[in-house]
């Protein structure tokens, strides 16, 4: 039987002497090295997508890899394709490197300069686990996304665009579909999840940052379990706690929802920080909102590109959402979606303020009546994204079904037919 390996290195001189390497090894199918975590992440994602069999036995993963720290990266690929064997190559082979990058979920550690005998008894070693991995799993079965779910993030183009409105109604969407959902505020300095939901909760993901183990209990402590059905991490009352939210903390407070919950919606706000950055990067779905208007098509572009310069995100794997939209609108989706380089969704959300003011005022968004166009095109929006638990008469050609059924299973739906009983 062949082994696949997939090399994973920054450093082109690098990048061609593991080739060189791996070309020698017996049995063994090297891919082509893929030169940063963000396309290593991208092509595991698009294998896992098809089955666990498609993925490589083994993952070599340089030290010099980018923008995503090695050591990070070895624990994403664990945590979101854990029968994938993971071997790390580092100039520093000590003790206390090797206990760390065990910790990460790697499943050896390579000297560098490569010494070929070392490669070659650590490859064969990652992949026999990961052989024994995939049999204890079943072979035919499909590669989940992560231990527990996906990630979704939204942001948003500019401030005032509906970010946090949009993020709400995935979360709501999802939780009514009958999905395990959390919804997370990653907008540091002005969440105002918590506002439009009517929460107030003592504890925030600021709580989370510090912290290297996030066991279940920890998390549960500081997440709000709503009576809408989602599970809220909410951002921090105090704006200046924001910055105690690194890039590392992000990273493990997804890592723990994963586990968790079978959807993670991230509102990421519109400022780019290390800690919705990160999101961003971690994310299946990656949603950027705005409106058909000159300046907010201008600033969707400009963060669109500051993504792909800091190597966080594609224009072409990001989803535009136009909010606010009318058949009178100079600007159509057709054309920001030109402009901006990204995938805008089939469904646009109306301009109809005047549907929302009463429960935006009221912070009770859960109680926008399901008679809202713009909730039914978010809600609509949501099976087009493929957020939603689809009934079996259902198809992802369908979301418009995907909807009905959604709503009809709805809280507001259920107080309706208690009236009518």
């Amino acid at each position: 039987m062949s082994t696949r390996i997939l090399p994973a290195a920054g450093d082109p001189d690098a990048a061609r002497l593991i080739a060189t390497l791996l070309g020698r090894l017996p049995a063994a199918e090297p891919a082509g090295p893929v030169p940063d975590s963000t396309t290593l992440l991208d092509t595991l994602a698009r294998l896992a997508a098809e089955s666990v069999d498609a993925l490589p036995e083994v993952v070599l993963v340089h030290e010099r890899i980018g923008p995503l720290p090695a050591l990070e990266l070895v624990r994403e690929v664990a945590l979101r394709f854990p029968a994938v064997g993971v071997v790390l190559l580092s100039s520093d082979a000590g003790p206390a490197l090797f206990s760390a990058a065990m910790d990460s979920g790697a499943r050896g550690l390579i000297g560098l300069p490569v010494a070929y005998e070392e490669l070659a008894a650590r490859v064969q070693a990652a992949a026999q686990w990961s052989v024994g991995v995939r049999r204890h799993l079943g072979g035919g079965q499909q590669q989940p996304a992560g231990p527990g779910g996906r990630v979704v993030t939204v942001a948003g183009a500019k401030g005032g665009v509906g970010t946090t409105f949009t993020a709400v109604q995935f979360a709501l969407a999802a939780a009514a579909s009958g999905r395990r959902t959390a919804l997370v505020d990653l907008d540091l300095q002005a969440g105002d999840v918590g506002s439009y939901l009517d929460v107030q909760f003592r504890r925030s993901v600021a709580d989370l940052a510090g912290i290297q183990d996030i066991s279940p209990r920890v998390l549960q402590d500081a997440v709000y379990d709503d009576r809408t059905g989602l599970a809220l991490l909410l951002a921090p009352g105090d704006g200046e706690r924001g910055e105690e939210v690194d890039e590392r903390a992000a990273r493990l407070v997804i890592a723990a929802l994963r586990a968790r919950y079978e959807l993670v919606v991230i509102d990421c706000g519109t400022q780019v920080t290390g800690a919705n950055a990160a999101a961003v990067e971690l994310a299946e779905v990656a949603v950027l909102v705005t409106t058909p208007d000159v300046v907010a098509v201008r600033a969707a572009k400009r963060l669109v590109r500051m993504w792909e310069r800091l190597q966080v995100r594609k224009a072409e794997d990001t989803v535009m959402v136009v909010n606010r939209w009318s058949r009178h609108t100079e600007i159509q989706p057709a054309l920001i979606e030109k402009i901006t380089g990204t995938r805008v969704t089939r469904t646009p959300v109306p301009a109809a303020f005047k549907e929302l003011q009463a429960v935006v005022d009221a912070g009770r968004v859960q109680d926008l009546d399901n008679r809202s166009t713009v909730k039914q095109a978010l809600w609509k929006l949501a099976g087009e994204l493929g957020l939603l638990s689809a009934p079996a008469t259902a198809t992802a050609e369908s979301p418009s079904a995907e909807l009905a059924v959604r709503a009809a299973a709805g809280p507001l739906a259920r107080l309706r037919r208690g009236r009518e009983g």
